[in-house]
């Protein structure tokens, strides 16, 4: 059966549209993108979904956002995206807005024990019985004319997501519908809290190795390397490779011969940075030792991954009783943060991540467990 579709194509339309979007229960939204060359996603299409006609919207044609932010911060509609890290930062990117409350559909899927982590095609054939097309992800989204079958699969997106809404929402009981909604207001949080490039060098490998003093030109390189990603419009391994980083910081070239001879240096960075890299390193190595940042906490030990067991077996418990998939309950960064505040003797310490209901329910079952243990 054919979908109903409709195109908007400028603003006025967009903004009637949106009124009466925002006088329904839930819209359901997705988005395609472009993201080869450039550190943001670059808008082709947004899809909006009624239930009953699915609304192409051409962001090439569009200018003013402001119906639609209205739209995504009213709280009074339902959000309906699927695994939507991506497309918030998409909609964050080009209306300035994010989307609440918001109801992730492969969230949802997990809630229920359908499975964790669900691809919409998968999804869409265990709740719907519905077989898609092999998707277009991959072909230009920013090409004009758009072709018949990335038309087709974009309205089918809005059309079924949709649905996927109907039919999930009534198998949830109130608890997981607010734990739900929960889980989707911190990915809204997470992403309005840009990062600081001065907190970057904590998420390269192996960076607990290096000394202070290489720790603060690691830290000089790796925010180096967000400005410019983020000043350019380039992927980050455009600017300076990850596996660069470490070698680095370790090493500390003082030369161009020697810095296009660490791991993984792409000549274009030398030639085209080659020199800024070498001044920053230069810099950074001469600061004060009371500018160098604190070392970095080491992995936790090996004999560790049993007290970490039985602590996943908590969430495991839980899950089996609440009938949730297993992965949604206790995430492993949660845990290891746990652990290190305390390992190996205790006491220890609920980490800010473990936040919500996830803390509510399993808290105290989680330091029981390690005063046991400990």
């Amino acid at each position: 059966m054919a979908i109903e579709t409709q195109w908007v194509l400028d603003d006025e339309h967009l903004a009637r549209l949106c009124g009466a979007w925002r006088q329904l229960p839930f819209v359901a939204l997705d988005t395609e993108f472009m993201r080869v060359d450039t550190f943001y996603p670059i808008a082709g299409l947004l899809q909006v979904g009624d239930g009953r006609c699915a609304y192409l919207v051409d962001p090439l044609r569009i200018s003013d956002w402001s119906a639609f932010a209205g739209l995504l911060e009213d709280r009074r509609v339902t959000k309906v995206l699927h695994a939507c890290s991506e497309d918030l930062e998409v909609l964050l990117r080009l209306v300035g807005s994010l989307p609440l409350p918001l109801f992730d559909t492969q969230l949802a899927a997990a809630y229920l024990d359908i499975g964790f982590s669900m691809g919409y095609s998968r999804l869409v054939q265990a709740v719907l019985g519905i077989e898609l097309p092999k998707g277009e992800t991959r072909s230009d989204w920013l090409q004009r004319p758009l072709s018949e079958m990335q038309v087709r699969y974009a309205a089918e997106d809005a059309q079924h997501l949709a649905e996927l809404y109907e039919a999930l929402l009534p198998r949830l009981d109130d608890d997981k519908r607010a734990w739900l909604l929960e889980d989707g207001e911190e990915l809204v949080t997470n992403l309005q809290r840009q990062s600081d490039p001065q907190e970057a060098y904590r998420e390269v490998k192996q960076a607990w190795r290096l000394r202070p003093q290489q720790l603060c030109v690691l830290r000089a390189l790796a925010a180096w390397r967000e400005h410019e990603a983020r000043a350019r419009n380039l992927p980050r391994n455009r600017i300076l490779r990850e596996a660069s980083l470490w070698p680095l910081a370790r090493t500390q070239p003082k030369d161009l011969v020697s810095l296009a001879r660490i791991e993984d240096m792409h000549p274009r960075t030398v030639r085209q940075d080659g020199e800024t890299i070498l001044e920053l390193i230069r810099e950074a190595a001469a600061c004060a030792p009371e500018s160098w940042p604190a070392p970095l906490a080491e992995p936790l030990p090996l004999e560790a991954s049993a007290l970490l067991k039985k602590l996943r077996a908590v969430g495991q418990r839980e899950a089996t009783r609440l009938g949730i998939a297993p992965e949604l309950m206790l995430r492993k960064k949660t845990l290891e943060a746990l652990l290190k505040s305390g390992y190996p003797q205790g006491p220890y310490r609920l980490p800010d991540s473990l936040k919500g209901w996830r803390r509510d329910l399993m808290g105290q079952a989680l330091l029981d467990v390690l005063e046991v243990n400990s």
